[in-house]
């Protein structure tokens, strides 16, 4: 069908700033939230004008057409547990690797309390064989790459495993395999760091987060009941190296400008938060604004959004 295509044209005209067509676009699939479950992942929503509530509608309806089909396992034979069993819990994700949600995990699993918890890691990424890689394997008691095993065998690997709680790390981003989820390999499951949006998923029991990513005004537009850690749900890597810092002159920034800078992806530049960065360059002469180029259309796009701004281009 093709509001799926135009789900992916509206992201994509966000990933290169093209917000003129994207508008046309945004216009057409707008009013097709409140009744449609084909108008693209619902990843592509979490930047677009919705409302959280509007957010937990279309994701329902479009989790329960993904899932529909998807049955879960029978359930396991009843276990005799010892009274001095861990609890298990799995982490399931894609990341394992070199990748930002690696950084963010790893020094996390490794502060598990062993003496309480057991750990183990799906994962059903490429094994890029980095130190990182390295690293999370060592983190945990049992890494089992499932990333050759078809849904249903990884979800029955996951079930004889008979953990106490499983957690995704993935949510809707890129390659998620949630359709393991589907299957209920535990009894209880919950979405954690990769994805702050809602799963609208009957499978996903639980969302992790904070008071900043789910105010309590929030918490009913979510199908997950949340758990909101007391500090921040996002772990950080105490022992990531930093990078010695080069002069000014090898980034290519004016040696006694302010410097503004934003490194997101482009996709989540909006058109009036780029005209805020514009007045601020415009209230602060003395400032350039430093961006991540992306890729050359949004560069292109970017640099006359600000002419027309009356900002010059020297300033980004």
């Amino acid at each position: 069908r093709s509001d799926g295509l135009l789900g992916v044209l509206a992201y994509q005209l966000r990933q290169v700033c093209d917000w003129p067509k994207w508008r046309t676009v945004w216009d057409t699939l707008a009013p097709k939230l409140a009744t449609d479950a084909n108008l693209g992942s619902p990843f592509w929503l979490l930047c677009e004008p919705t409302t959280a509530e509007q957010q937990l509608v279309y994701t329902r309806r479009w989790a329960a057409a993904r899932f529909e089909k998807i049955q879960p396992l029978p359930p396991a034979p009843t276990r005799t547990q010892p009274t001095n069993r861990r609890l298990r819990i799995g982490y399931l994700s894609s990341d394992f690797q070199e990748h930002a949600v690696g950084h963010l995990v790893v020094e996390a699993l490794e502060c598990h309390d062993r003496d309480r918890f057991e750990v183990f890691a799906y994962s059903y990424g490429p094994n890029d064989e980095s130190a990182m890689r390295q690293r999370l394997r060592a983190a945990c008691e049992h890494f089992v790459d499932i990333a050759w095993q078809p849904d249903d065998v990884a979800a029955r690997q996951i079930q004889a495993d008979d953990l106490d709680l499983l957690v995704d790390l993935k949510g809707y981003t890129l390659s998620d395999r949630l359709s393991i989820m589907a299957r209920r390999p535990c009894a209880i499951q919950a979405t954690w760091l990769g994805y702050p949006g809602t799963t609208g998923a009957s499978f996903i029991d639980y969302a992790i987060a904070d008071e900043f990513i789910i105010p309590a005004d929030a918490a009913s537009h979510y199908s997950e009941r949340i758990v909101r850690l007391p500090h921040c749900y996002q772990p950080n890597d105490r022992k990531r190296i930093v990078a010695e810092t080069l002069p000014r002159a090898a980034y290519g920034l004016p040696e006694h400008a302010f410097v503004f800078c934003c490194f997101n992806q482009t996709n989540k530049i909006t058109p009036d938060v780029f005209s805020l960065w514009m007045r601020l360059l415009g209230a602060v002469p003395a400032s350039v604004l430093w961006i991540l180029e992306s890729n050359p259309p949004a560069k292109r796009n970017l640099l006359a959004a600000a002419q027309r701004h009356g900002v010059g281009a020297d300033r980004l």
